[in-house]
């Protein structure tokens, strides 16, 4: 299909080259075509097992795995923290080399805390995709978030865009963020200054506290959800006040002098950072996202396992 990957695993944008992010691009160009054919698998890597090990809850990125395995045609191991002997106070290494043991040659793994995924790639042995490490990096959305922009637009070199909304608890905007300066773009971080990190303008991003300033300069519009998940405090009065500032409206579009792409990495809060009515129109393309996703994924997935040492 294509030359390889330089990376032995795929832990955050951070670590790979643009050419590797240009590789993934053109293989998952080829799996597209697989996905949207009537016989949808390939026999790529019927020797290949993948543990999926989710540490935190997970819908859409779960799902969307486990069908680029299935699509690749990989046996899969689905491993769920809460019901598994880590509860009982094993340690991450000693699950993962039980799995390992079964023969597991990849692992698709999310965790709470940043950096475990490095940690795992570092003290066992398979290849390893961090399916999201807490704060940290979310290669994989990144991957298909730069793709998506790549195919409605034609190229992301050039391109400015901004990501609105929690900046400071998000992974998808660092992970986003690498990969878009290495393509090329052009990046603005907009939210609240509560929900701006310190010092991102050291990684070469524009801040902006003002939507509609933000969404003048820009030719896409990358809105986040509000991560209460992960906050132990209120950085807001109220998610309404949030709204009424941040949230994007077709009132809003409408009075901008050209048409912007709108994304959306999920799961959207319909009323908050975006309405009903833009979500769903021809504007947005968070359902192109989804199905790139399963693309990107299974390109990720065939490219890592080529570099499996299968003696």
């Amino acid at each position: 299909m294509n030359k390889g990957l330089s990376a032995d695993h795929l832990l955050g944008i951070k670590h790979i080259s643009k050419e590797d992010i240009e590789v993934i691009f053109q293989t998952a160009d080829s799996f597209k075509g697989v996905i949207n054919r009537p016989i949808k698998k390939v026999p790529a890597l019927r020797d290949v097992t993948i543990a999926n090990l989710f540490f935190e809850n997970s819908t859409r990125t779960k799902l969307s795995f486990e069908l680029a395995e299935k699509r690749l045609s990989a046996d899969i191991i689905n491993f769920s923290a809460s019901a598994s002997s880590v509860s009982k106070g094993e340690t991450l290494v000693d699950t993962v080399n039980n799995i390992l043991s079964m023969k597991v040659d990849m692992v698709v793994m999310r965790h709470p805390t940043p950096g475990a995924a490095m940690f795992l790639a570092n003290n066992v042995d398979a290849k390893i995709i961090n399916a999201g490490d807490g704060t940290h990096e979310h290669p994989t959305q990144a991957l298909l978030d730069t793709y998506s922009i790549r195919e409605r637009l034609g190229e992301v070199a050039g391109k400015k865009v901004v990501i609105v909304g929690d900046i400071k608890h998000s992974r998808v905007a660092l992970s986003n963020i690498f990969a878009l300066q290495k393509l090329g773009a052009e990046v603005m971080v907009c939210g609240p200054t509560t929900l701006i990190p310190k010092h991102i303008a050291q990684l070469g991003v524009r801040v902006e506290h003002n939507l509609k300033k933000a969404l003048a300069w820009c030719d896409v519009a990358n809105m986040l959800r509000i991560q209460f998940e992960r906050q132990e405090i209120n950085y807001f009065p109220s998610i309404r006040e949030y709204t009424m500032q941040y949230g994007l409206t077709k009132h809003i579009l409408d009075d901008l002098n050209k048409e912007i792409v709108i994304m959306h990495p999920g799961p959207v809060n319909r009323g908050v950072e975006i309405t009903s009515e833009i979500a769903d129109s021809d504007q947005a393309i968070i359902l192109d996202q989804v199905e790139n996703g399963v693309a990107i994924r299974m390109a990720v997935i065939y490219l890592l396992a080529a570099k499996i040492d299968r003696v």
